[in-house]
């Protein structure tokens, strides 16, 4: 059984209930119908009600199932706008401005989440990053405990003896620019438990650079070395290592050499990247070269459930992103 089947199974366990705000596109019409078919989780589009119908009708995709909300004619559309209002006030919002406010999908959707009457987001099929997370942490707001919101990729690597059976965490690969050691820090234990929450095994982590073990010196490598350090602080019992080469980090024969006696060299499951130059390049490459399954960039750090798309993804991508939502919204 594959990564994504796993999860798909899990989240049949205890079903949750999915917003698509970006009906109005046909991928997300298709993802949306692939979900309902294999009854993984509900889902909620967001849109025009005819509009939507009218484009699954037209290319043979069936959301009966769905439950479709025009935030224009929502029986709730005031009561969130109060609640808007009243979450943002402070920052110099109206009354006039959160009625207008919820009147978009992506505002709406993150009411919905606010307001317990769904579980999980997933957008970014047709918008940018900053337009999905710009409201969520405006509405929704951190979680408890976390300092940073980073985003991450799962990684399935087929025919792959590495990491977990060709299965990594990515982080951060889609969000912080160039994190400093403390923010570094934070993207590897939220990227730990995002692993060990989805893939269910213990994470490794390595903290990656283009040295290991003081091999080359710099800015660049001491920014790693003392997250690593700023890490072991925080958790000592978490498995994390570094400043670790990739080659150190993932294979047994090369750790030995350069790594010696390290817990994580040559095991590492959980990949943290120095920057989002390297992040960036580095999943596309395994997605692209490897033909890797890519799943994010998924966000961790946010009070509820709310995940990116790229604009690039497909209807697989979408519906395969709900399933992790949802598995996400099972343990929140």
């Amino acid at each position: 059984m594959t990564f994504i089947d796993e999860i798909k199974q899990r989240a049949k366990k205890e079903v949750k209930t999915i917003v698509l705000p970006e009906a109005d596109d046909i991928r997300t019409i298709e993802g949306a119908s692939m979900v309902l078919q294999e009854e993984y989780a509900n889902i909620v589009l967001l849109g025009n009600e005819e509009e939507i119908k009218k484009k699954a009708k037209e290319n043979g995709f069936n959301i009966q199932k769905a439950k479709i909300i025009d935030p224009q004619k929502s029986e709730k559309r005031q009561e969130y706008a109060q609640k808007l209002y009243e979450l943002r006030k402070a920052k110099g919002m109206t009354i006039e401005k959160a009625k207008e406010l919820v009147l978009d999908p992506t505002h709406y959707g993150m009411m919905m989440l606010k307001s317990e009457d769904a579980d999980g987001l997933v957008s970014g099929a047709a918008h940018s990053t900053a337009d999905t997370l710009r409201p969520a942490l405006q509405i929704l707001k951190t979680a408890p405990g976390t300092k940073l919101v980073s985003a991450f990729f799962v990684m399935v690597v087929p025919n792959c003896e590495y990491g977990a059976n060709g299965t990594f965490v990515f982080g951060d690969s889609g969000l912080n620019q160039n994190p400093n050691s403390e923010e570094l820090s934070e993207i590897a234990i939220s990227s730990a438990k995002s692993f060990e929450q989805l893939v269910e095994k213990e994470a490794k982590v390595a903290m990656l650079s283009y040295s290991t073990y003081g091999s080359a010196t710099s800015e660049l490598t001491q920014k790693v070395i003392d997250a690593t350090n700023i890490v072991k602080e925080k958790d000592e019992k978490l498995a994390v290592d570094g400043e670790l080469q990739l080659d150190a980090a993932i294979i047994p024969e090369i750790a030995k050499s350069k790594a010696p006696g390290s817990k994580v060299a040559g095991k590492a499951n959980v990949l943290i990247f120095p920057d989002l130059n390297a992040g960036n390049i580095g999943y596309k490459l395994v997605q692209r070269l490897a033909k890797a399954e890519a799943y994010g960039p998924l966000c961790q750090g946010i009070a509820k459930p709310v995940n990116d798309l790229s604009r690039g993804c497909s209807s697989k991508d979408i519906a395969g992103v709900v399933a992790i939502t949802a598995v996400q919204a099972q343990t929140k």
